[in-house]
């Protein structure tokens, strides 16, 4: 139905027989006296009525009310409806003249009870053009029928697409039309071009043109676009560098090592080497790997509590168990699942599978196997409702104390006893001065500040870094940064017994970021590029225990700058720019000169 049908129908529609407003009015205000008389008469003759018998009279009273409510509910307050708001309201509307009002057209609603009275107009703001349509990444998987990726019809402004067309001979500037007229969409650019250098260079092209700014500071020429593409970012329009430093040697269990670092942050690397070298001078310091499961826990819902008590008793029988790990251990050639945990919440039920995952992080890995226990589950109790693969009782990338005390990933700890000279001569601080520190800013300090896992200096500044430079993933610094660092008196004495404790630090050297160029470069420095050859997940734990030896280095050298209140200071002078050199006299009086010419005596007024 056209604007104008819409509005003949109200038209119509409005030179119909009328209700008498006047009359239902005055039958609405009799009604309301009535009603509101007989409640006061009721109440002022209440003890006198009582004495005489009570039943006939309320009888009577009840009736009249039930009549009254009834009139309410069925016709009060017709007469003081506003005709011209009602006649203009929404729910009046047609369907095609609220897309007339999304799209921005004047509207005129004219008010046909009222003679004389004027056509209002309505003019609506047109709703921005939404910039893209692109998939998300869960609907990659979906069936074609069910994604939709045109815009509404009544927001499509763009060309029909010609599949005749072949993208990959045309130049960036004919592209870079069918990208503006909607015929083509920037996701789709890779696979059109061919290549996908090529795509980001026009993509950039596109956000350019849409933005009115150069992209000139974002490099993108000489990238592998091949193995980013599909795996690591979508819709690229180049890279960032960041500033890669090494430190080393550091002697872990008796094997020097050199570690990469990528960070913007002056002083961290000068820092960390410094910790370094303080370590290796007094023999190294020794790595231990606790324990190696990475987690993941579905939130199951029950209808009931009770049944959500019956699937926390029915895995934890030994057989049952044994049939959970079939299923899932079915899913991976590398994955084995170590153990699976219920915890109740009301009706929800989140078990929290724990699973060794080769020399892969593992977050997919573990994810896919729960999905297979679940669908066993999902047989032995039919009305379990699965609410997310992921229950934040897992828990990554987000602060909890569950992985501070049960770990997650890799839980490792790395020792080294510092002797008192080396801390004189490499740190510039005393042990007794170190130790002190420790405890009062890492102990007391964050256990006032409620800190959970944050019993350290600065881990995370170590473990980002690191992981930066190695295609781990950043946000899981989080619980990856979990760390509680001790500093004690050493069995002689007076040497320094320093000990960093990392329940959940989650790294892998296969998958996610590590098969890029420079990140698998700096694996190589590592040493535990890619699978291990020996015995799976061994380069995965050896890089979990370099974390943790670089972890102690910082920490070693950031608390010696604080107990010897260096910290400020190196920071001005390694984390500055240089400062101006002073003016000399000559320009000083210069400055004065122009002052006293541009400026107006104040005085001499």
């Amino acid at each position: 139905m056209t604007q104008r049908d819409s509005q003949s129908s109200r038209d119509s529609a409005s030179k119909g027989p009328m209700p008498k407003w006047e009359v239902l009015r005055a039958m609405n205000y009799v009604v309301l006296a009535v009603f509101i008389g007989s409640i006061a008469y009721a109440a002022i003759n209440y003890h006198q009525t009582m004495s005489q018998g009570a039943s006939p009279f309320f009888l009577a009273m009840m009736f009249l009310w039930c009549l009254c409510l009834a009139y309410f509910f069925g016709f009060f307050g017709i007469s003081f409806l506003d005709q011209d708001t009602l006649s203009r309201s929404p729910s009046s509307l047609g369907l095609s003249e609220v897309h007339f009002v999304a799209e921005g057209s004047n509207n005129k609603f004219s008010n046909s009870s009222v003679a004389g009275e004027s056509s209002k107009v309505a003019t609506v703001k047109p709703f921005p053009k939404p910039m893209n349509d692109t998939l998300i990444c869960a609907e990659k998987n979906l069936p074609k029928a069910s994604v939709s990726t045109q815009p509404p019809e009544s927001t499509r402004t763009s060309a029909p697409a010609d599949e005749n067309v072949v993208y990959a001979e045309l130049s960036d500037e004919e592209v870079l039309g069918h990208l503006l007229d909607g015929s083509l969409k920037d996701y789709q650019l890779e696979k059109k071009l061919g290549n996908t250098e090529r795509a980001v260079a026009v993509r950039r092209l596109l956000y350019e043109n849409t933005l009115s700014k150069k992209l000139d500071q974002i490099p993108y020429a000489g990238y592998d676009y091949d193995k980013v593409f599909g795996a690591n970012c979508e819709i690229v329009v180049g890279y960032i560098p960041i500033p890669v430093g090494i430190v080393g040697p550091l002697v872990m269990n008796n094997e020097p090592v050199y570690i990469p670092m990528a960070t913007t942050e002056g002083c961290l690397v000068a820092s960390t080497n410094r910790g370094c070298k303080a370590i290796t001078a007094s023999g190294g310091c020794s790595a231990i790997l606790l324990k190696d499961a990475i987690t993941r826990a579905p939130c199951l819902r029950f209808p009931t509590a009770i049944r959500a008590a019956a699937l926390k008793k029915w895995v934890e029988v030994p057989a049952n168990y044994k049939r959970i790990e079939e299923a899932f251990n079915s899913t991976t050639n590398y994955g084995l699942l170590e153990s699976v945990t219920a915890t109740i919440a009301g009706r929800n039920v989140y078990l929290r599978f724990a699973c060794m995952s080769g020399d892969a992080m593992g977050m997919n890995m573990v994810s896919k196997g729960c999905l297979k226990a679940i669908e066993l589950l999902e047989c032995e109790f039919p009305d379990l409702v699965l609410v997310a693969i992921s229950g934040n009782y897992c828990t990554d990338k987000k602060p909890s104390a569950v992985n501070w005390i049960l770990g997650r990933g890799k839980s490792v700890v790395v020792e080294a006893v510092i002797p008192e000279k080396v801390v004189k001569s490499v740190l510039k601080t005393s042990v007794h001065d170190i130790i002190e520190s420790n405890k009062q800013k890492n102990h007391i300090g964050s256990a006032m500040a409620g800190s959970i896992g944050g019993f350290n200096a600065h881990a995370a500044n170590i473990v980002t870094a690191v992981y930066l430079a190695t295609g781990q993933d950043p946000a899981q610094n989080v619980e990856s940064s979990n760390c509680l660092t001790i500093m004690e008196y050493a069995e002689d004495g007076s040497s320094l017994h320093v000990s960093v404790t990392m329940p959940s630090i989650e790294v892998g050297t296969v998958g996610g970021g590590t098969h890029l160029p420079a990140q698998s470069g700096c694996l190589e420095i590592c040493g535990v590029r890619g699978a291990s050859r020996i015995s799976a997940g061994d380069n995965a734990r050896k890089l979990a225990q370099i974390v943790g030896a670089s972890v102690l280095a910082g920490e070693l050298s950031l608390m010696a700058a604080l107990a010897a209140n260096h910290l400020v200071r190196s920071h001005m002078q390694h984390n500055r720019k240089p400062a101006d050199a002073p003016p000399t006299p000559a320009a000083v009086q210069a400055s004065i000169l122009r002052r006293n010419t541009s400026m107006p005596d104040v005085k001499s007024k």
